[in-house]
Parts: structure tokens; C-alpha cells; sequence
């Protein structure tokens, strides 16, 4: 598999498996974090994974002291090696999630202006936008924050110019060619569209993020009555 390896400060260094977002690096990058989580190597602090990078930061001096020689060229070393193994084939299936979404009213106020862009009615973007072949690519921004790729370039729209000062939590977004969920309450610039019942972000619980990059999303149209039913649900 190709890669580049970048240092990133004193105790970092950058994985880059690709340049497009795409399902092929999403995959290169799924099987390099496979990889990191199996050796866990007792300098690494933690590792971070996007679209096409994974950032791994690590303790300098930890490296320093176990290995006597620059912490960069040591680790770069080990990563070269490392990747070497990546078989981006052997990752397990992807799990799919269903997302239930009320659409329009006042979960989607931008429901209307997403149609007026790309010329159609709110109906054709609601059956659109649910028809999507959805994969998670990475978590960021907020906690819990999902971006999803695979949405049809049909009802593509641009963030909003002044971005709103609060969007509620579990609002259903898009942005560019992609759509997203907010987890929390947070201020946002993405066009929102409708809301789901699920919970997204659950600090209570030992994995607090109920997505993980690589899972796949299928949006189902619900009422406001099943959304309120579903609200209601233990999550």
C-alpha cells in the first residue's frame, strides 16, 4: 500500500494514504488504524483518523529513553515497517445503523432553500437525501460529530454564509456534498434539514459516540408523532 509519513511538531507524526476522499482510501485508512490499535506501542498517546490521514502523537521522551536515538526518525521508522503489513481487504464488514429523520417543519428549516438551490421540490430532497449509500468517514468537530459521505450530488448546497449561533443537538445537516448530524447543541453553518430521535453523543456510557468511522447509514423518514415516540426511547 502507498503512503507518505510527515512529522508534525515534536511528538507527531502523519500518515497519508491518499489524496481523494474517496471509498478506497477510506478503507487504506480504516486498516492502518487496525493496524495502530493491535501493536499499541507504549510511547503512542493516541492516534487520529480523517478522510485520507490518520495523526499519531507519541512521547518523545519515552523514545528518547528507550531507544537512544531522535524520536522521529525512530518512529518513522517503525511506522514504515509497520505499514508494510496493511492488508486494507482483511477489515471486518461495516455495520449499518439506521437513522431515523423528521424532516421539514421546524426540525428542517433549510429544507426549502436545499430544494430552491438544486431546483426541486422539499419531497424530491427528503427521497433523495434517505436513498443516499452512506458511509461514516471520520468523527470530528464535536463530540460525536459524524461526516458522511455518499450523498447524491442532486441536493449538494453550500454552508450558510453566517453561520447560526446555536443548532440543536441531532439536527440532520448538509454542507458541500456531504450531510452530517449534530451530536450536541453547537453553533454551525451546515444547512439543516431535519432531526433525529437518536442520541449520537452518550457521555455516560464507555463508548460515548454511538457512530465509529466505516459504519454505514441508512435515513428513514419518519412523522413528527414516530419522532416523538422514538424520542421517548431509553437510547
Amino acid at each position: 500500500m502507498d503512503f507518505q509519513l510527515f512529522p508534525e511538531g515534536d511528538g507527531a507524526i502523519l500518515i497519508e494514504a491518499g489524496k481523494e476522499i474517496n471509498l478506497a482510501n477510506h478503507r487504506k485508512i480504516r486498516a492502518i488504524v487496525s493496524l495502530i490499535e493491535n501493536a499499541a506501542p507504549a510511547w503512542m498517546i493516541e492516534y487520529i483518523p480523517a478522510y485520507t490521514t490518520v495523526t499519531v502523537l507519541y512521547d518523545p521522551f519515552k523514545v528518547y529513553a528507550k531507544f537512544g536515538e531522535y524520536p522521529y526518525r525512530y518512529v518513522s521508522r517503525y511506522f514504515t515497517r509497520l505499514l508494510e503489513k496493511v492488508q486494507p481487504a482483511s477489515i471486518p464488514e461495516p455495520r449499518t445503523v439506521d437513522i431515523p429523520v423528521c424532516y421539514g417543519g421546524e426540525f428542517g428549516p433549510d429544507l426549502e432553500q436545499v430544494a430552491r438551490i438544486n431546483d426541486l421540490t422539499p419531497e424530491e430532497v427528503i427521497r433523495i437525501h434517505a436513498s443516499g449509500d452512506y458511509t461514516v468517514y471520520m468523527i470530528g468537530f464535536a463530540p460525536g460529530f459524524p461526516y458522511i459521505g455518499g450523498m447524491p450530488e442532486k441536493i449538494a448546497a453550500p454552508r450558510k454564509k453566517t453561520p447560526r449561533l446555536k443548532i440543536p443537538e441531532r439536527s440532520v445537516g448538509i454542507a458541500g456534498k456531504q450531510t452530517g448530524i449534530y451530536p450536541i447543541e453547537t453553533p454551525g453553518g451546515w444547512q439543516i434539514i431535519g432531526r433525529t430521535p437518536v442520541k449520537l453523543f452518550r457521555p455516560d456510557r464507555d463508548g460515548p459516540s454511538l457512530l465509529q468511522a466505516g459504519d454505514k447509514i441508512r435515513f428513514r423518514p419518519v412523522s413528527l408523532e414516530e419522532y416523538r415516540e422514538l424520542e421517548k426511547m431509553p437510547s
